[in-house]
């Protein structure tokens, strides 16, 4: 396992101040600061992930909570209705996200806002958010939307515009929690539903029609 670079800005300070409490001899006051510093260092773990699933498949981009399966708008990534799936990222999840396809990237934007609570109906709406778009080799986009929520930070995109990227690859972080929307095609089956727990990079959340397929 490793620990995205995000984590230092948190961590280092946290320890320094353990080291410093240590050496005045508070040593219960430096062990609460140590384990601090080693549970923020825990919201920014990488885990191992390696999937062998078909190409047709659509992977988790995130760990957590899906909470929704519906259908919305996203000109940004195509014209008419797409899948919407909505995952919910608690405190004790994994906070990277994964591409779930791979493919070029055709569009990024960030869009700033509010910091509502994530489970929200409309929270990808009024919330700081940032959109990602996949195209995939069959000329097909799938969007992966990272948003901020009440106690988030900030969202760190590793992705940029014509950049190629492979399923499962790190596209970037929410600090401290949130959710991550997946937009899919209409015609895609979804293969979870409300209540899963889903691990980015390795949990199938959808795969092409059959008719794509064939």
């Amino acid at each position: 396992m490793t620990f995205a670079r995000e984590a230092w800005p948190f961590v280092l300070p946290v320890w320094i101040g353990a080291a410093l409490v240590a050496l005045l001899d508070l040593l219960p006051w430096a062990l609460a600061l140590a384990v601090l510093g080693f549970l923020l260092l825990l919201f920014f773990r990488i885990p191992k992930r390696h999937s062998d699933a078909a190409t047709e498949i659509i992977l988790s981009a995130a760990d957590g909570l899906v909470t929704q399966v519906d259908r919305t708008t996203e000109q940004r990534v195509q014209e008419g209705e797409l899948l919407r799936v909505v995952t919910f990222l608690s405190v004790f999840d994994v906070h990277v996200q994964r591409a779930p396809v791979s493919g070029r990237v055709v569009h990024v934007s960030t869009q700033s806002g509010r910091k509502v609570a994530a489970f929200r109906k409309h929270a990808d709406q009024v919330n700081e958010s940032r959109l990602t778009v996949i195209e995939r080799e069959t000329g097909e986009r799938i969007g992966v939307r990272q948003i901020a929520g009440l106690v988030a930070r900030r969202i760190v995109g590793h992705l940029e515009e014509g950049q190629e990227v492979e399923r499962g690859q790190i596209m970037g972080l929410i600090k401290f929690g949130s959710r991550v929307d997946l937009l899919l095609p209409p015609d895609y089956e979804i293969r979870v539903r409300r209540g899963d727990r889903v691990r980015g990079g390795l949990t199938e959340m959808a795969a092409e029609s059959k008719g794509d397929a064939e």
